[in-house]
């Protein structure tokens, strides 16, 4: 006797609307982060150097606005990419991305000799290559002004995931 393979039936695309609404969502997210970048980088190096008990000197402000414009510039068309990515294809998250940009902020803090934040062993565990403790924990992290748009994106991404979920009939 021989075995017949079945194949799972084609699930119905996604809702227009829902795949609309993601895609608008990400967009808002993505030129969000772009913007916010350059001016995270600089709080990030200003912050930092304050805590160490000495402002930043002008050339290190300078520093840290050029590598906030590098940020903006290699970052921003990483996490646009993966929010245009079908959610099912996406690797990671744009939260990742971002906290992977922590490498700006730290060269500029390394060249001007600010030493390492103190952190605890979790925060040294999880993040062993964020020295200066700048890893975002939260789009609003970033910037206020990206909390919003990361929860409405989140949602409208869950949204999108489940309902193609319960059409598999996987939930």
């Amino acid at each position: 006797m021989r075995s017949r393979k079945v194949s799972a039936p084609t699930p119905a695309p996604d809702d227009p609307g829902d795949r609309a609404a993601l895609t608008a969502h990400a967009m808002v997210l993505a030129d969000g982060v772009e913007a916010a970048l350059p001016g995270w980088v600089l709080r990030a190096v200003t912050e930092r150097h304050a805590a160490a008990g000495r402002p930043a000197p002008p050339e290190v402000v300078a520093a840290a606005r050029e590598a906030g414009q590098r940020a903006a510039v290699e970052v921003g068309p990483v996490v646009r990419t993966l929010l245009a990515r079908d959610v099912d294809d996406q690797p990671t998250g744009p939260l990742a991305v971002l906290r992977g940009a922590t490498r700006f902020p730290t060269e500029v803090l390394v060249a001007a000799g600010v030493p390492p934040a103190p952190r605890d062993e979790v925060a040294r565990r999880i993040h062993p290559d964020d020295a200066y403790d700048l890893c975002p924990a939260a789009f609003a992290d970033v910037d206020p002004a990206l909390h919003e748009p990361g929860i409405v994106w989140g949602a409208a991404k869950a949204h999108v995931v489940l309902a193609r979920r319960r059409q598999e009939g996987k939930r």
